[in-house]
């Protein structure tokens, strides 16, 4: 076992844990038994874990977090950065000292998570963090990096392609954006009117959502829309079929709707992550962050993330920012 030599000596650790699933009020940090890598695994001290919407939406209810195989206690939080600071004997392709980032399902929001090393989406992964992007970034990439490039390879933008992304301020929509804009095509984002400057700085072209999108995309694009993207539910499926995309050139990430396909970040390309982090660390890409919190205040956290009003990334800070 490689191990970092300054490892806690004590034996507890400390982990968000849910003992009854709920809202925020149900989130507790509390001391816990310091996880060990076994065989073929790798530990990663967690320096930051971003959140996203379905974080509280999987420990809603036990029915709800019955279905992504979670049970009490749960731990809480997906999205991590930090260090790999033990590699079990025989692992290849890491290191202690490497900073890494990625998803732990539900129990990211702790001072460590074990991998295996070669894990996959349910059981966790770890990429390696390029230079030139912080632990705070890193920690925000991976499942809404993952999903809006997932969504993006349904639609196939390219510099012909008008799109219109709904709800394009979100955690999401500030990925799908600046990525459909990489890929050529133009961006109209539906938000509220406050979110117009917010989503000029992204790269889109605003319009407000509500009655009346389809007109009012219609006088911005002067020109057909080719291209539809529905980060919210459906509303922007009916607009889009309205202004005669066609289905296959329209896709959802939180909604269904016969003959319309959908994405997520389990659909991602094996190297999307890596390719959004370079674009990040080359400053083509940038992941506004509009909050963070230390972990001792998660309730707080996850209360404005919920809240679902939030213009960029929430982040909560675990262990010192290196």
């Amino acid at each position: 076992m490689r191990q970092h030599d300054d490892a806690s000596r004590d034996g507890l650790s400390r982990a968000v844990l849910l003992d009854s699933f709920g809202g925020p009020d149900a989130l507790a940090l509390k001391d816990v038994p310091e996880p060990q890598a076994g065989d073929g695994q790798i530990r990663i001290r967690v320096s930051a874990a971003g959140l996203n919407p379905m974080d509280w939406f999987m420990t809603s209810d036990a029915e709800t977090a019955a279905r992504f195989g979670l049970s009490l206690p749960c731990g809480f939080g997906t999205d991590y950065a930090g260090v790999v600071d033990q590699v079990s004997d025989g692992v290849n392709g890491y290191a202690v000292g490497d900073r890494v980032f990625g998803t732990a399902l539900s129990r990211a929001i702790a001072d460590y998570v074990v991998l295996d090393a070669d894990g996959h989406i349910a059981s966790g992964i770890a990429h390696h963090t390029p230079d030139g992007v912080d632990n705070r970034t890193a920690a925000t990439l991976s499942i809404a990096g993952g999903t809006a490039s997932a969504a993006l390879d349904v639609l196939d933008l390219g510099p012909g392609d008008t799109v219109l992304v709904g709800g394009a301020g979100g955690g999401v929509g500030v990925f799908a954006v600046q990525l459909a804009r990489i890929a050529g095509a133009r961006v109209i984002g539906s938000g509220s009117p406050s979110s117009a400057e917010y989503l000029r700085s992204l790269g889109a072209e605003p319009v407000a959502y509500g009655e009346g999108l389809a007109d009012r995309v219609r006088n911005l694009a002067a020109g057909a829309v080719t291209a539809a993207l529905d980060l919210h539910g459906t509303d922007t499926v009916h607009v889009a079929r309205e202004l005669e995309v066609p289905d296959n050139r329209i896709c959802t990430i939180a909604g269904q709707i016969d003959g319309i396909p959908t994405a997520n970040g389990a659909n991602a390309a094996p190297d999307a992550l890596e390719n959004i982090a370079r674009l990040v660390a080359t400053g083509r890409l940038r992941v506004p962050i509009a909050a963070t919190y230390p972990v001792e205040d998660i309730r707080a956290a996850v209360e404005i993330q919920a809240a679902r009003h939030v213009r960029g990334k929430v982040v909560i800070d675990i262990s010192p920012q290196p």
